[in-house]
């Protein structure tokens, strides 16, 4: 915490010392207001604006700057008004103005629309500034946009923080699933990209509770939008396809986007259904859901590069979503959407680890694992949401069930070639299966109602999952776990119940709420499990009976001010954890009764127009979860045996700050950040393990207090150059973190390690679009890593680069020409694995009806295997790591839009 005090004081330090603020009115001669009138704040004798402001309906504006002159220029502009200028001081002062009429007969108009600009809260793009001619898609120019990125797994991010909300002209259609949208929207209906900053999604809470995240609106060219996109495509390999079929309407009244996406060529479409988005907490609890899974199978790796060059898919993926006004208030909103996936993965890895020399651990040689897998899966949802979202008053209530059936398989090979042959280690080859089905039903209700001058807010959370898994192996000459058994059939059923009830009552005074609140958290748990080796039941050392029951009543109150240019959130919580673990068959009963103060802050100032500066921290405790403990051993995988001790109950002390330094300015398009984060874990447990050669291990607890700590420094800049039509980025990340293991060697002695890492990562990015014939989009990053661990007194360092470049050229009207280049490099020592792969694709649009015709030639050098190389500072071991990959495929594909 003293580090981010210390950050705090640099940043107002430097920013604060010299700001000023002039506010006034501006009316015209006969005294009338005059809104949309313009303010800019300038230095005397430049042309450059320093700060500015908008007047509201009445004529009033505000304007903060900080300039270290003395004087500065104070420039109005009115629509039919003659400019006004006037020289002030650098000072906090009241300028009034009245502006005399200045009409203009225009002959001709030419507008030039802004490509950036903001309005409060607000930074508007106009998307036609940042698309090439190649993007067809709304996430194909949304990254391109100076302040924001997108994520490998499609989450948007504003300034280097995820967004709250994905709107479509105002209304929250998807509800956090925003991915079959942003992959499908088409360009050419949409006219703005809309950043809302400090979005507060309740409307009845935007003058009261603060946010520090932001929100997407997407607004559309027409009011009533019928659009969509498709494609259909086949190719070779032997045989490929795909198809893409999502026809959208945005109308004033109803929206809703039906999805239907199949292919076999490497792209995972399903996760479009993903939640990326989860607005606040007073619109009740969201989440994404997923099987409890206590067990799985040895499965492949899977590489750092996009999922196209080694996904072996065979997937169906069909979604549908609704909204209407289902009353003749409009504040009424009902929701519906439904999900339904079924998908097949093939992945082969292999793994070769070299020993160096002989250890306590491991014996010097060479062992090849070699893994292979067939996952099935198969998901469904449905979801029901009733809103209102009105400025007197809040309900919502959401209604979900899932369904998962998943059905994995894989099998596994180690082989031994040791420096001195050792007749005891035998090749060793597992078949492996698991069977793991899922239920889950819940509900969340949100209300707050207005009661005089207050708020009453109630909230309700229920929710029951099931969970059923079997794990089976068939082994031959595996001994490393103890047993000289054929087959191990590991079983395993769980149900959770969780209800969340609270109430809280909102007391306003100017700009500042404050809400006490009360409420009760509990969650009913049980887990059974059995293990069987050839077929019989083994004793009660592999069997679980147990209970975990958690009672959590809490008492918080929350302040909260909503100024013009400072947010503050506290929120000051004291929580009473009641956890009662029981082991029925053993008769074994173990409890944790604690009372902790677990607050939490938030602040953010905006300064001198473009500036922000904001800063978290918090502290909360965990008792541990539903599966932290058990007393009876599991074959979690084929591989790893788990005992988990409950003599001692975990508990974790967490403490979390972070600090940032924005600055946002639409007038030279350039958006910077500066952040920092520091997080202090302290645990009573540490996992306990002993390694085998094989990869197997035998896992326990072992009860010592330890810190752990994680740092992260990064900045990033980023600016939109209109003259050449480039938008370019550049970022820097530093993380130090450590951690702590017992390892258990051959002469069965414990070994304490803390081991500590550090990476850095630089990232450039690039695109142009400033020729006609040509567009460019460019991606480099560099990253540089540090292990060691004071067990060993060992430290290596290992370093890559990942770049990825997308040419396009459009040498005749209509016809474009592609050229994909993705390179991935690790570095190890002397050791240089370079994993770089090309695709070219040729494009012919029929302009009048709006058809792509695409052939694509992908993986050009038909590489088959992808490679990686680590160091291991503990055992000295070098992994090199070799993955099975897409080999080169041709497409055929038409591509289009519904309207």
């Amino acid at each position: 915490m003293r580090k981010l005090s210390i950050l705090f004081a640099l940043f107002f330090s430097l920013f604060m010392w010299a700001q000023s603020s002039i506010s006034g009115k501006i009316v015209d001669e006969d005294g009338k207001p005059i809104p949309s009138a313009s303010v800019t704040v300038e230095e005397p004798g430049k042309d450059a604006i320093i700060a500015y402001s908008i007047t509201n309906i009445k004529g009033e504006y505000k304007v903060t700057f900080t300039t270290p002159e003395q004087n500065v220029d104070l420039k109005i502009k009115a629509f039919n008004q003659k400019p006004s200028q006037k020289a002030v001081k650098n000072e906090n002062q009241t300028q009034n103005f009245t502006l005399q009429p200045d009409a203009t007969e225009i002959k001709e108009v030419k507008l030039k629309a802004k490509m950036i600009t903001k309005r409060g809260d607000t930074i508007s793009y106009d998307i036609k500034a940042f698309e090439s001619k190649s993007d067809r898609t709304l996430a194909d120019v949304l990254k391109k946009i100076p302040g924001i990125d997108v994520n490998k797994d499609g989450t948007v991010l504003y300034q280097g923080e995820a967004i709250n909300k994905f709107y479509v002209n105002g209304k929250d259609l998807m509800e956090g699933g925003y991915g079959t949208i942003n992959n499908s929207l088409p360009t050419g209906a949409v006219s703005k990209v809309e950043v809302m900053e400090n979005h507060q999604p309740v409307k009845i809470l935007q003058d009261k509770v603060p946010s520090e995240n932001a929100a997407i609106n997407i607004k559309l060219k027409k009011a009533v939008t019928m659009t969509g996109r498709g494609e259909v495509g086949v190719g070779m390999e032997p045989f490929l396809y795909n198809l893409k079929l999502t026809p959208m309407f945005f109308g004033q009244k109803n929206q809703w986007v039906v999805n239907y996406k199949t292919n076999n060529n490497g792209e995972s479409v399903e996760r479009e259904g993903n939640m990326l988005a989860f607005g606040s907490r007073w619109e009740g609890r969201r989440g994404q859901s997923a099987g409890n899974y206590w067990l799985s199978v040895d499965k492949a790796s899977t590489p750092n590069i996009p999922e196209k060059r080694y996904l072996m898919n065979n997937v169906h993926f069909f979604s549908a979503n609704i909204l209407t006004n289902p009353f003749k208030s409009k504040e009424w909103e009902l929701k519906a959407s439904t999900s339904y996936t079924n998908n097949a993965i093939n992945r082969d890895s292999n793994r070769e680890t070299i020993y160096e020399i002989d250890t306590d651990f491991f014996k010097a040689g060479k062992i090849t694992t070699t893994e292979s897998n067939n996952l099935y899966s198969n998901a469904a949802k449905g979801e029901i949401i009733i809103t209102k979202n009105a400025k007197k008053g809040f309900f919502k209530n959401t209604t979900t069930w899932n369904g998962f059936w998943n059905e994995d398989r894989g099998n596994t090979s180690t082989r031994y070639n040791m420096a001195v042959p050792d007749p005891t280690l035998k090749d060793i080859f597992i078949d492996e299966s698991l069977s793991a089905p899922t239920g889950i039903i819940k509900n969340s209700l949100s209300t707050i109602i207005p009661w005089k001058e207050k708020l009453v807010n109630f909230m309700s959370y229920l929710s029951y999952q099931k969970d059923r898994q079997t794990l089976s192996a068939e082994y031959e000459n595996f001994t490393d776990l103890g047993s000289g058994f054929d087959r191990f059939d590991q079983r395993i059923s769980s149900s959770t119940l969780n209800a969340n009830h609270s109430a809280s009552v909102g007391f306003s005074y100017k700009r500042l709420t404050i809400t006490p609140e009360v409420g009760l958290n509990l969650s009913f748990n049980e887990m059974n499990s059995q293990l069987f080796a050839d077929g019989n039941l083994l004793g009660i050392g592999y069997q679980n009976n147990i209970k975990w029951n958690e009672i959590n009543p809490y008492t918080q109150v929350g302040f909260n001010y909503k100024g013009n240019a400072l947010n503050l959130s506290i929120n000051l919580p004291l929580n009473m954890y009641g956890i009662d673990y029981k082991d029925l068959l053993r008769s074994k009963d173990s409890e944790i009764s604690k009372t902790v103060f677990e607050p939490t802050f938030y602040g953010s100032f905006d300064f001198a127009s473009f500036w922000k500066v904001s800063g978290y921290g918090g502290l909360n405790y965990r008792y541990g979860d539903f599966g932290s403990v058990y007393d009876g051993s599991i074959l979690t995988s084929p591989k790893s045996l788990n005992f988990r001790d409950s003599n001692l109950l975990p508990e974790n002390r967490n403490i979390n700050s972070s600090a940032r330094l924005e600055y946002r300015n639409p007038l030279n398009n350039l958006f910077f950040n500066v952040r920092y984060s520091y997080n202090d874990t302290k645990k009573n447990i540490i996992t306990k393990s002993r390694p085998f050669a094989s990869g197997a291990s035998a896992v326990t607890l072992e009860f010592i207090d330890n810190n752990s700590f994680s740092q992260t420094e990064s900045a990033e800049i980023g600016k939109y150059f209109p003259k050449f039509k480039t938008n370019a980025s550049v970022s820097f990340t530093n993380r130090d973190s450590n951690s702590f293991s017992i390892l258990v060697d051959q002469n069965n002695v414990d070994n304490y390690i803390e081991s500590k890492n550090n990476a850095q990562t630089v990232a450039v990015k690039f695109n142009n679009t400033y020729f006609s014939w040509m567009s460019l989009d460019y991606n480099i990053s560099l990253n540089w890593n540090k292990n060691s661990d004071d067990y060993r007194n060992n430290v290596n360092k290992n370093s890559g680069w990942n770049h990825n470049l997308n040419l396009f050229l459009y040498p005749i009207e209509n016809h474009t020409v592609g050229l994909v280049w993705d390179d991935v490099t690790t570095s190890q020592g002397a050791t240089n694995l370079r994993n770089s792969f090309y695709d070219l694709s040729y494009q012919y649009t029929w302009a009048k009806k709006k058809i792509d015709f695409e052939i694509k030639w992908l993986n050009i050098g038909n590489k088959k295997l992808y490679e990686t190389i680590s160091y291991n500072t503990t055992y000295f071991s070098t992994t090199r790591n070799s993955i099975e990959i897409r080999p080169s495929q041709v497409m055929f594909t038409v591509k289009f839009n519904f309207k």
